[in-house]
């Protein structure tokens, strides 16, 4: 039966027994399917939680494999700098050597031309200089007692020195900051 709503004019059907025994099991499938969508729904949010999840470790492991490459690749290129330093220094100390031993003899330096020896001394001027900028420093140990860690022993001679002192310097050492370039060549008293 039908009943008009004369004010709303809208249809409003009344509904029997017999049609509410057919509705039921329409809506309980109806609710069952909403359900397992729900369920499927929840399954699907919980996998896409954990991809994400997953997706962002591996994204912060990856940044931080990046970071980690980047600061070993920063070390090492200051390293391959450090070494070349070190590489140029050696290649400038048998220089260094010879301008030693040519101004060792005092007597014979000062005999030399005035004009050529200041020249000399204003080439050996620069290439201290040079090393000064490498901030290389000169290890002259005359005098010092012997420390196997910055010396190199190559004989021994009789002194009225204490044991093991540094009698004489044969060749000069040469350090850069704390890393030692070249050990010094020194007798030792006996």
């Amino acid at each position: 039966m039908v009943k008009k709503d004369i004010e709303n004019n809208e249809e409003i059907e009344e509904i029997t027994d017999e049609q509410t025994d057919t509705i039921e099991p329409e809506l309980e499938e109806i609710e069952d399917a909403t359900e397992d969508k729900l369920q499927q729904l929840r399954a699907k949010l919980k996998q896409a939680e954990a991809d994400k999840r997953d997706a962002l470790e591996e994204l912060a492991t990856a940044k931080a494999d990046f970071l980690n490459a980047r600061r070993r690749l920063e070390e090492d290129k200051q390293r391959g700098i450090e070494r070349q330093k070190i590489k140029d220094v050696e290649a400038l100390l048998p220089l260094c050597d010879s301008f030693h031993l040519a101004m060792a003899d005092q007597k014979a330096w000062q005999a030399a031309d005035d004009r050529w020896r200041k020249g000399v001394e204003g080439i050996y001027g620069q290439l201290q200089q040079t090393l000064v900028g490498y901030n290389v420093t000169t290890v002259d140990p005359t005098g010092d007692a012997f420390d196997p860690n910055l010396h190199e022993a190559m004989g021994t001679i009789d002194s009225d020195q204490d044991t093991d002192t540094i009698v004489q310097t044969l060749q000069l050492g040469y350090t850069m900051g704390d890393t030692i370039i070249r050990h010094a060549k020194v007798i030792l008293s006996n």
